[in-house]
């Protein structure tokens, strides 16, 4: 049986959103699956030095990481460094053709999607994130019944 929305009851923004994807098509299907599925904003980005630039004006909430770009071949440590430097990390999302080069100590910073994979995929992966509040979130929700 399906859920039907409460009248007056907004959906949970997915906040915003950077995409570091070299493949203009993923790209271009994974902004819009992200738009389409409650993002405030997404920015693309298709090397890891114009996605540094972003990082610091965007703070996103989400990052959706290719680990193969034309400029770097280890995208998966720009995970570890906003990992490190942000007092909130955004949600990290690896998208790979080759996910077996993913150190695993990094891997565990986020979910793996291998390519091709369904944009829907992702939008699910972040829907189950936000189900998962923080205790403070707990709280909140409790609170406001």
């Amino acid at each position: 049986m399906a859920k039907s929305k409460q009248p007056g009851r907004k959906p949970r923004s997915l906040g915003r959103a950077l995409i570091v994807e070299d493949d203009p098509l993923l790209a271009m299907n994974l902004e819009d699956a992200l738009l389409a599925g409650g993002a405030e904003a997404v920015v693309v980005c298709d090397t890891v030095s114009a996605a540094m630039i972003e990082l610091e004006k965007l703070k996103p909430d989400i990052l959706i990481l290719d680990v193969q770009l034309a400029d770097r071949d280890d995208g998966w440590a720009m995970a570890e460094l906003v990992n490190e430097l942000s007092p909130r990390p955004p949600a990290i999302i690896f998208s790979t053709g080759a996910p077996e080069k993913i150190p695993k100590s990094v891997s565990q910073l986020g979910a793996v999607l291998a390519k091709p994979y369904d944009p829907a995929a992702l939008i699910a992966i972040l829907i189950e994130l936000r189900r998962k509040p923080g205790l403070l979130g707990r709280l909140r929700e409790a609170l406001a019944g």
